[in-house]
């Protein structure tokens, strides 16, 4: 899985923060308060991700798109960790690495995850 680019990470995170489908004018609009965007810029971008499978559209009144992400911004986390760990040669000594920069915090949902994990292949 390839990461998001600038803009695509900029629509995606509107659109996950948001939590409901919207219009690339609301995106527009957002985005426009930080750093000026074009809004056929954006059209463009969130078409291509529709293209990709990232984002679902459906017609709205008028000629306006509705989108929204087909996954979760953790979801899309988790494929890019995937994908790291792919990259190694040597998964278990990457994974060693990575623990072993988390925090306490991050290692206490790490053993739940894990839990949970384990509860489900158990059945």
């Amino acid at each position: 899985m390839r990461r998001l680019g600038d803009l695509e990470a900029e629509i995606m995170d509107r659109l996950w923060r948001w939590r409901r489908p919207a219009t690339v004018r609301e995106i527009v609009d957002d985005i426009n308060r930080t750093r000026p965007v074009a809004y056929t810029t954006v059209m463009t971008v969130a078409n291509i991700l529709h293209a990709k499978g990232w984002l679902l559209r459906e017609q709205k009144e008028g000629r306006a798109w509705l989108y929204e992400p087909v996954r979760t911004r953790e979801e899309y986390s988790a494929a890019l960790m995937e994908d790291a760990l792919g990259a190694s040669e040597d998964r278990p000594v990457a994974l060693t690495h990575f623990v072993g920069q988390m925090s306490p915090a991050e290692l206490t949902a790490l053993r739940k995850a894990l839990r949970q994990a384990g509860k489900r292949t158990d059945t």
